[in-house]
Formats: structure tokens, sequence, C-alpha cells
């Protein structure tokens, strides 16, 4: 299955890209540009296009981002500390983001004539996320039936929509996704902060994986707290 991987450079798509170039025909990484604070995401992007010999595509939809306000990844806002899961974390969606960057890379791997669209959310996205869902990738799914009848037929391929964080971590491992060559933090500091809800999800994930975390964290204690502090909120 030729297949182009949505790859931001964090663990979750660097862990997809691997596993689709060893499972299929990986045609390429495409990245999107969208007014990130975060934007060093994409360096991680490209070094993994060049690990696995393909094109590394930037899409810039800067212009589109600076339109989808009232995030805290785009907008002056400051990114939240705590558990991933938390209401807090709302802050942090980006309208429509996934339809958005999907719709582009359907028409891109229609114009190369791949198969498939890989794209890496998972279940631990469903709190937050609703573009992450698997009535989502379902919907979606159908919608780009429809828009390319008749065209090419491309499928939307979401392998760990319905598994954990900590379950792409084993993954990763058994296709030798060099985690310590991904970026996860939304503050996109010098090191990842270790307090923002996507450095304790990745924290998390390899403690609950029982594998070594390789990342540097500013704070690399702080998950345990806010894991502890948000399973009290829940009992209650």
């Amino acid at each position: 299955m030729k297949t182009i991987v949505i790859c931001s450079g964090g663990l979750d798509s660097v862990s997809l890209a691997h596993k689709i170039a060893a499972e299929h025909e990986l045609l390429a990484l495409v990245s999107f540009d969208y007014g990130q604070r975060h934007r060093k995401e994409l360096d991680f992007a490209a070094d993994c296009a060049k690990r696995l010999g393909v094109p590394h595509h930037v899409i810039d939809i800067r212009t589109i981002g600076a339109h989808l306000t009232g995030s805290a990844l785009t907008d002056d806002i400051a990114v939240p500390d705590g558990h991933y899961a938390e209401e807090t974390m709302r802050s942090t969606v980006v309208p429509n983001r996934n339809a958005i960057m999907l719709t582009i890379a359907f028409g891109l791997a229609a114009a190369q004539q791949a198969d498939a669209v890989a794209i890496a959310v998972h279940g631990g996205d469903h709190f937050i996320y609703p573009d992450c869902r698997p009535g989502f990738i379902d919907s979606f799914n159908a919608m780009q039936a429809h828009a390319l009848e008749g065209y090419a037929d491309v499928k939307l391929f979401a392998p760990y929509v319905t598994v954990s964080k900590a379950a792409i971590v084993t993954d990763g491992v058994k296709y030798g996704t060099p985690f310590g060559e991904t970026w996860s933090c939304y503050k996109g500091g010098l090191t990842h902060c270790g307090r923002c809800g996507t450095c304790v999800e990745r924290r998390e994930a390899f403690h609950l994986a029982g594998v070594t975390d390789p990342t540097d964290y500013e704070d690399p204690d702080f998950w345990v707290a806010a894991t502890h502090a948000y399973a009290a909120q829940e009992v209650r």
C-alpha cells in the first residue's frame, strides 16, 4: 500500500512513519506549518524523512492558521500545565485542524497516485480533540470516497485511533523508532518542559509501556503529581 504519512515530528507520527516504512511502501511525509508556537517539531519531521529516505513536503498554511484564533498553540495564550485529559487542555484545540490537513493530504495523495494517507491520532486524544475520534475518521474516509470518486481511490489509515499512547511506544520499539529524535512539547522551548499536557502524556506513556524515556525534561517529575491529581479528580 503506497502511503503518505502526515508527520508532525512528534512521537506518535514518527512512530507511525517507521511502522508504515516497515509494513507498506512509504511514499513521503507531509507536515504543516500553521503558525504553531512549537514549530521546531517540523525539524524532527524533516529528520525522520531523511532517515527513512523519502521526500518531506512542508505545506505552509500559516495564513489559515492565523484565522483559527483562540488556541494556545497559535495565539498569545499560555499553554496550560497539567494532565492531558483535563478540561484546561481544551485551550490547545486548533479548530478543524485535522480536517484541513487531511483534505490537503488527500489531494496530494491523489496527485501522487498513493493508496492511503496515514495519520497518528490515538485513543488518548479523544478526551480533548473531536477530530481525533473514530467517528471523525470514519466520516472523513466516507467523505473523501465521494470527493475523489472516479478520479482516485485513497483510504484514510489510522491504526492507532483506538489505542493508547503507551501502545504506540510499544509499537515504536518494535519498528526501531528513535524516540529521542521526536518532539512533543507544545511550549517549543529548548527542551521539553515536562509540565504541559503533551509532555505529561509522553512521560506517562513511557512509564506505562515499561520503556526507558530518553527525553530531557525541564521538570522530569511533574507528571507524577499531575497524573495523581487527575486520578483523584476522576474519583470525585
